[in-house]
């Protein structure tokens, strides 16, 4: 990613001086514009201003209307029936109706997109009548609708016209820098890595709440930079504000700092299926990782405290499981996480043969999570202090995504929001057995596998009573915490930054909303 000067970002925005312009910047370039071909909250949420879904979720996060304008179960349980909103046109004035609907759902759901295992419970998507879609569940799923808020919709004959029929996340295609959306703002211009600029679109289907004339995104990797940025009011928005940065900021006239918590836990996952380290002085040799007391001797040897208090300056809350005390499905049952304890993670290494310790390949992104390279750090000293040495491979998301998916570490650092903020999406994510063909385990890299959790997560997701379903959930936290198939570390903080004369909304998902902006 080019790094983005102070002097060059105030030339680059040097046209938009104008009280309804409005200009923000992030760390995190999105990969694509193409909203099925990379299933990441950079993309997502960006994404979320130009193209839109059946659903969405409002300011508090509740499902709403959007392209559909209702919803009800067909039968018993057989699947839902949405009744499309008429009348909506896309950006270059083609009609949107049902065809395009059963397009993105093929489109979603093909092998090349990263959005398949969002349909893993989906049997079949029928065209009723122009307005009427059926989606026909496997098994009764009563959260289906909950599921599928950032399951985008994409014109039919637009992206046939284009050869962009299919995503294609690797070479990339015509919707890779091009968009052809029905939400509030459409793409304007797209240089990546530099800019990207939205306008507002003048035929969209709903009321405006914005002010907004023409917004800029600029990807700014470095955090001094950013916070120079918006000091000097080169830009009216970033996000994150660097948490040691928060406290100057929020003491400066003319910009606040506007906090919250995310619904990301940050863990670190492991290489579950590899049967031999790659990285390290013992490259090539057995991989301890297998061993569940080498996996609870990392947990026991990270000091999450320390990390807290240190480097997230207190602002970040300690996470026992995949999910935080906010989402629905937290387990109860399973809220203790695991103690701080070097010493029995030492008396751990020994049991499993690792006494004198191993060396191994720790991936890191460097402008993905806020403060991720230092965390990375942290760990490292820590892991270090129990006789494990980590070779640290920092970098930028652009080339780590695809390291974790060539299967390129023997540990990795990743973060999980839950896009239902329910406990099954990272159950069905992260911790079922990888499969292609059910389009389950799509972001499960280390290929995590227990039969059991294969089995209660069908049951989790056509359960319609409350108390039986979380049970279930609780049994499925139990073994994955038993397994040690992660390490959760903590709750991600928000951060964000702004000119005064900013009026936004902070959605806890960190997906940033333009159509709530107002510029005073």
């Amino acid at each position: 990613m080019k790094l983005v000067t102070v002097s060059a970002l105030a030339l680059m925005m040097a046209t938009a001086a104008s009280a309804e312009t409005f200009r923000w910047a992030g760390t995190t370039d999105p990969q694509t514009m193409d909203p099925h071909a990379v299933n990441s909250a950079p993309v997502l949420g960006f994404l979320n201003n130009v193209y839109e879904g059946l659903v969405r979720r409002g300011k508090d996060m509740a499902i709403e209307p959007a392209l559909a304008t209702s919803w009800e179960p067909i039968g018993d349980g057989e699947g839902w029936r949405f009744n499309l909103r008429q009348g909506v046109t896309f950006h270059d004035g083609s009609t949107f109706d049902a065809e395009d609907v059963v397009f993105s759902y093929e489109r979603a759901s093909d092998e090349g997109s990263d959005t398949r295992s969002w349909f893993a419970p989906v049997a079949d998507v029928k065209m009723v009548d122009a307005y009427t879609v059926d989606v026909m569940t496997k098994a009764p799923n009563p959260i289906f609708p909950d599921s599928i808020a950032n399951w985008m919709i994409m014109d039919k004959g637009w992206a046939e016209a284009n050869s962009a029929a299919r995503p294609d996340k690797e070479a990339g295609n015509y919707a890779t820098l091009n968009a052809n959306g029905t939400g509030a703002f459409k793409l304007s211009a797209r240089q990546p890595g530099l800019t990207t600029t939205l306008v507002p679109f003048d035929g969209w289907w709903d009321e405006a709440e914005h002010n907004i004339t023409e917004a800029t995104f600029t990807p700014i990797d470095n955090p001094a930079t950013a916070v120079a940025a918006l000091l000097s009011g080169d830009v009216d928005m970033i996000n994150p504000v660097p948490i040691q940065d928060a406290a100057r900021v929020d003491q400066r006239d003319g910009v606040k700092v506007i906090r919250g918590i995310e619904a990301r836990v940050i863990m670190l996952g492991f290489g579950h299926e590899a049967d031999l380290l790659k990285y390290g002085e013992n490259a090539g040799e057995k991989n301890p990782f297998q061993g569940v007391r080498v996996r609870e001797a990392v947990a026991k040897a990270v000091n999450v405290d320390a990390i807290r208090q240190t480097i997230m300056r207190g602002s970040a809350e300690a996470a026992s499981q995949l999910v935080s005390p906010a989402m629905r499905g937290y387990s109860d049952a399973n809220a203790a996480r695991t103690a701080y304890d070097p010493e029995g993670a030492k008396a751990l290494l020994a049991e499993a043969g690792y006494a004198d310790g191993f060396s191994f390949g720790l991936k890191c992104p460097n402008n993905r999570y806020l403060n991720d390279e230092a965390v990375c750090q942290a760990v490292t000293g820590m892991l270090a202090q129990v006789g494990i040495t980590a070779q640290l491979d920092a970098m930028p998301v652009s080339n780590y995504w695809p390291e974790l998916r060539a299967d390129n570490y023997d540990m990795y650092l990743l973060g999980w929001s839950p896009g239902t903020f329910d406990h099954e999406h990272p159950v069905r994510f992260l911790v079922t057995t990888p499969n292609s063909e059910k389009k389950l385990g799509s972001w499960n890299f280390g290929a995590f596998s227990n039969a059991r959790v294969d089995e209660l997560l069908p049951m989790i997701q056509s359960e319609i009573d409350d108390t039986k379903r979380q049970a279930m959930i609780d049994e499925t936290v139990a073994i994955y915490q038993g397994e040690h198939a992660y390490v959760p570390l903590y709750v991600q903080p928000l951060v964000w930054g702004t000119q005064d004369n900013i009026e936004l909304t902070q959605r806890p998902d960190n997906f940033f909303i333009l159509r709530w902006v107002t510029v005073n």
